[in-house]
């Protein structure tokens, strides 16, 4: 299923209506699905390593097709400085939003529902200035828009059952999820998944009780395209907004995948934890949602041997 067909399944549950279910053959229901494509760099130079593990799983051009309608979502929460890590990498957002957009992609929205006051946080991550200096039109660089979130029903969820999210989310042909790999004090870690929570409204701190589990019911709606998790800096703890540079460390680090529960499991790692001990990652496997064994996955590395 495409993005766009599925978008239309959510806006379709969200009306109540119900949808047929395809009937699978003895041969599809009993087929394996094959391991996830991981990508995995590391190296000084942000745009070289967004670059190699786009080319590791295919190129840009495999997610996004000219005229493509693009929201690249990157974690830009905090009212914080790149050294600090507690935003994406201006770098890596921007090379990613140059890639999109020579693979075609007609408009290119870049927000996110801010922790911190919003001016500050997009000016100072450096994320703002990044993008504005593409001088492109097709870019949107935008603050959140409250009349732009719209109740949705998650007919899979277990914890959280419905809840506001925001349209340009929906909308979008494509999804790319940019989060920075951190340290949380009530999730253990913020990845992928937790990275979601920047496109939902009304009262986010109901999402704290039960936090992994509601994590992982946001994500059968909200399924990016691809997932590039930023650890060119990881904030090692004090997250999520963190503010001291001893809590920084240098990790060198771009992964990206389709498949967004092995983005964040093999991200762990990079903590010195195991996927397991994340429980929106052991809640998001449960569902469905992707591979968390890494030994079940293909990592293709150019840097890593």
């Amino acid at each position: 299923m495409n993005r766009r067909q599925f978008i239309r399944d959510v806006l379709l549950w969200s009306a109540g209506l119900s949808l047929s279910i395809p009937k699978l053959t003895i041969s599809e229901t009993l087929a394996a699905p094959p391991p996830p494509l991981l990508a995995v760099e590391k190296g000084k130079d942000p745009v070289v390593l967004v670059s190699q593990v786009l080319r590791s799983l295919g190129g840009m051009s495999k997610f996004i097709r000219p005229g493509d309608r693009v929201v690249v979502k990157p974690n830009i929460g905090w009212d914080r400085s790149p050294e600090q890590a507690a935003n994406s990498n201006p770098i890596v957002v921007k090379t990613l939003v140059e890639q999109v957009l020579e693979a075609g992609a007609s408009r290119v929205l870049v927000f996110d529902r801010t922790c911190n006051e919003e001016r500050r946080c997009y000016k100072n991550s450096g994320i703002a200035d990044a993008l504005h200096s593409l001088d492109n039109k097709k870019v949107r660089v935008e603050h959140i828009d409250n009349r732009k979130f719209v109740p949705v029903k998650i007919k899979r969820g277990k914890s959280l059952t419905e809840i506001e999210i925001y349209k340009d989310a929906l909308s979008a042909d494509k999804y790319i999820n940019v989060p920075i790999a951190k340290h949380h004090g009530l999730s253990g870690l913020t990845l992928g998944l937790k990275n979601s929570m920047g496109v939902i409204g009304g009262r986010r701190g109901m999402m704290h009780f039960n936090l992994g589990q509601k994590l992982a019911d946001l994500a059968t709606v909200i399924q990016p395209t691809l997932t590039v998790i930023d650890a060119t800096r990881m904030l090692m703890d004090n997250g999520p907004q963190g503010g001291d540079l001893r809590d920084v460390k240098i990790g060198d680090t771009v992964l990206a995948s389709t498949d967004p529960v092995a983005a964040d499991a093999y991200a762990t790692t990079l903590f010195d934890m195991k996927p397991d001990e994340i429980e929106s990652t052991v809640a998001a496997y449960k569902l469905g949602l992707g591979e968390m064994d890494i030994k079940k996955m293909q990592i293709v590395s150019k840097s890593l041997g």
